[in-house]
């Protein structure tokens, strides 16, 4: 019997909401064609959902710029909806996991409207305020992740305030108790309303240096690169006492039982880790983002792998990602061959694996027309490819019009090749993306190696990526070819004898008796290992 928390076995689905369903026609995806698409989650063996921001917001970022933590904005439907989305999926055994956006709000939010209306405002110090330079300009050279000084002058009272995003998302100052204790109870508001826990954005940002100090020149800057790079956020991310507010996030979720806090992390391995807080009083799991940002390469993966492993502090549950809505897909960064290598990857290595909806049907990265561009990265800082419409459009459910997301044009256009990736078509399909996840997910269901064992890297070269998931009685041995040419596997401590569980194609099954395997180029195999086989530690 199983005795972790159900976030530790469980699969998680991220849901971009504005372009998952349309349920009322206006383009735009919405809560109850969430829950329409419920049984689609189901069949693929999901546990867990994460809803991105669905809170009432002008849009400026779409929806992560709130106006009001304690509501529901009208494109998306009302709370009475979201209750029942609640009931639906808990009636569903799912779960349902909350966007929340404690770093900043909209500029419309109540609180900075009283913030700002003067320097005697009880509200003041609920953001970041602070007089201009000697000179008139921002007080120092913090920049914005979207362009640009992170100060904006208000000249009604005379002061900047600080925006780590954009000038419409001014940053609360949580160093305030005040601010601090608001947002505890936004997050006890949603808990007694049911949600099972949060993804909490940005939460390496929190806290900024309380001497204002600049950042430090980046000397790896480069043309090209976002302009925020050209200096090093020392002062305004990943500060020491950061951990501290974290933990008082997690209290708050531990009011409730079975509940789950996720952090948003963009951080070395070592930073990252410290995430987990002292004596894991900090987030259950810091999203670990690296295989966004690592090259596509065996030995790289594999050495990356060892790293968290190794980072990991006692007790600490691992996690993995593939894609978010911040960053291109997964079939636009290594192709459609690869892809499907790295869904193996993300479903048997340890740890609870979280996936970015479309990618189990193979949606790709998709070129945005510049006069259909939406996001305001993009719009502020043109041509250095990071826009990120092109790892939201909707999601791909027919060969309809409009892919079977609406019944009008979405608000991003639909990929050209929708109507051979679709979710409809791919069922059918036993060689389909969408039947390899589904076989992924079942494995992992049925194999307590696979859910909670233990990994064991075995020593390889070139293309190949090699590991085995044990527990006591069950081994499985995971063979992954991330090229294009066959390499043979050859086991020289014994016969490799087994069953094979999962195969990155439909057309190699059943049992293995022989001394070795030979792995097709862009192949990947899962096998039950027999109890007396022999695996050794490298592999030539």
């Amino acid at each position: 019997m199983d005795r972790r928390a159900w976030w530790q076995t469980a699969v998680m689905y991220q849901i971009y909401p504005r372009s998952f369903q349309d349920d009322n026609g206006d383009g735009i995806g919405d809560l109850r064609g969430i829950r329409r698409r419920l049984p689609y989650l189901c069949d693929l063996g999901i546990d867990a959902v994460w809803i991105s921001p669905i809170f009432p917001s002008p849009m400026a970022d779409f929806g992560y710029d709130v106006s009001d933590y304690t509501g529901i904005d009208p494109l998306f439907g009302t709370l009475r909806e979201l209750d029942a989305l609640l009931a639906a999926a808990h009636a569903d055994e799912l779960k349902i996991l909350l966007d929340l956006v404690p770093n900043h709000t909209s500029d419309r939010h109540p609180w900075f409207q009283e913030s700002r209306a003067s320097r005697q405002s009880a509200r003041r110090d609920w953001y970041i305020w602070r007089d201009p330079a000697p000179d008139g300009g921002p007080p120092n050279n913090w920049r914005s992740a979207f362009g640009g000084s992170a100060w904006e002058l208000d000249p009604r009272t005379g002061q900047y305030y600080y925006h780590a995003f954009l000038a419409a998302q001014p940053d609360l100052n949580w160093r305030n108790p005040a601010v601090r204790a608001a947002m505890h109870e936004v997050m006890r508001f949603w808990l007694k309303r049911g949600v099972d826990g949060f993804r909490v954005d940005v939460i390496w940002h929190l806290l900024k240096d309380d001497q204002f100090r600049d950042n430090p020149p980046n000397p790896a800057f480069r043309p090209g690169q976002p302009p925020d790079h050209a200096v090093i956020p020392v002062h305004t991310t990943d500060q020491p006492e950061v951990h501290e507010v974290i933990a008082g996030l997690r209290r708050v979720v531990d009011e409730f039982p079975d509940r789950v806090l996720i952090g948003e992390i963009y951080l070395p391995i070592d930073r990252l880790v410290t995430y987990y807080g002292r004596d894991l009083e900090g987030a259950h799991l810091p999203f670990n983002f690296a295989l966004l940002d690592t090259p596509w390469e065996a030995r790289g993966i594999a050495k990356l792998i060892d790293e968290y492993e190794a980072a990991l502090p006692p007790g600490g549950w691992p996690n993995w990602v593939l894609g978010n809505h911040d960053r291109p897909r997964i079939a636009g960064r290594v192709g459609p061959a690869q892809a499907r290598i790295a869904a193996m990857l993300l479903l048997t290595l340890r740890g609870t694996p979280t996936i970015y909806y479309g990618d189990e049907i193979g949606m790709p990265q998709v070129p945005i027309p510049t006069d259909r561009v939406c996001d305001p990265f993009e719009r502020n800082v043109p041509g250095i490819g990071c826009g990120r419409d092109g790892a939201r459009t909707p999601m791909q459910w027919d060969a309809t019009a409009n892919a079977g997301f609406s019944t009008r044009e979405p608000w991003l256009p639909v990929a050209a090749g929708y109507a051979r990736d679709n979710v409809e078509r791919e069922r059918r399909d036993p060689a389909s993306m969408l039947d390899l996840y589904r076989r992924l997910i079942a494995a992992r269901r049925r194999s307590p190696s696979l859910r909670l064992g233990h990994y064991r890297p075995i020593a390889a070269s070139g293309d190949l990526l090699l590991y085995v998931r044990e527990c006591p009685g069950e081994r499985t041995l995971v063979g992954l070819n991330l090229g294009g040419h066959t390499v043979p596997v050859t086991f020289p401590d014994g016969q490799l004898r087994g069953e094979v569980l999962v195969s990155s194609g439909a057309d190699r099954d059943g049992a293995i008796s022989q001394g070795g395997i030979t792995l097709r180029g862009n192949e990947g195999l899962v096998m039950a290992l027999a109890p007396d086989a022999v695996v050794p530690a490298s592999v030539v």
